[in-house]
């Protein structure tokens, strides 16, 4: 039998951080994917009404906007980070690569590598009932920025065609953020849709990407060194 599935998108309107809550309620098990530090509270009373133990929480990157909640839910519940097996964070975690494969209870994910707005960057794809979560590397119309933290362009565009528009076109994208109020897409919308990466070859997507002027995260000097460590606020105490 398969998961009887806990699907939940919640939401942080200070960063407009998408955090998705994921589980097999028959089994009693779930998890955060990418967890907001201020969320904490409200996120883990949503665990409990589904009466599941938070067993993990994923993180699809080191996130420059907002403050990770994965140190603190290890703190409150005993819950066990999931990163890119060549993650620079500092803490106790399953460590995953492409390709890749573990379970919350009875419901499987694969592991996919989309690196490019960061190195570390992977994604989530639960093959039945067909999600994936993308964190930045695919956003609803458009893209994650590869202007920092080691992103690159053309790497963001490789892993994206050949990791993420490969998927089967029913595909549903969640992504980490979205700022106009979208909840989800679909890799067919994406393939045909998105503003950056549809319809443009790789050199020309370098050149959006390398054009975008973008302003620095509000949040980065507080998020990075904190996030480096799984959301602990003082790096000298890891």
């Amino acid at each position: 039998m398969g998961a009887d599935l806990v699907f939940e998108q919640l939401f942080d309107p200070e960063s407009s951080t998408y955090t998705y809550l994921i589980g097999d309620r028959s089994l009693g098990v779930c998890a955060l994917v990418d967890p907001v530090r201020e969320q904490i509270d409200r996120d883990l009373a949503r665990a409990d009404a589904c009466g599941c133990k938070l067993v993990h929480t994923l993180e699809t990157h080191i996130h420059a906007d907002h403050v990770t909640a994965g140190n603190e839910l290890t703190q409150r519940r005993g819950s066990r980070p999931v990163l890119h097996r060549d993650s620079p964070v500092h803490c106790d975690a399953l460590r995953v690569g492409h390709g890749d494969r573990f379970a919350i209870g009875a419901l499987p994910i694969t592991v996919l590598a989309t690196p490019g707005h960061t190195p570390e960057s992977i994604s989530f794809y639960l093959a039945n009932p067909g999600y994936v979560l993308t964190g930045d590397a695919l956003l609803i119309g458009t893209c994650g920025r590869t202007d920092f933290q080691g992103g690159d362009p053309g790497t963001l565009y490789d892993s994206v065609n050949a990791h993420l528009f490969t998927l089967p076109d029913a595909t549903r994208v969640y992504p980490a953020h979205d700022y106009n109020g979208a909840r989800f897409s679909t890799i067919a919308v994406e393939k045909r849709e998105n503003l950056r990466l549809a319809n443009h070859s790789r050199a020309e997507f370098v050149t959006i990407m390398n054009g975008l002027d973008l302003p620095r995260p509000k949040k980065m000097d507080e998020a990075l060194p904190a996030n480096l460590n799984c959301g602990k606020p003082d790096p000298q105490s890891a």
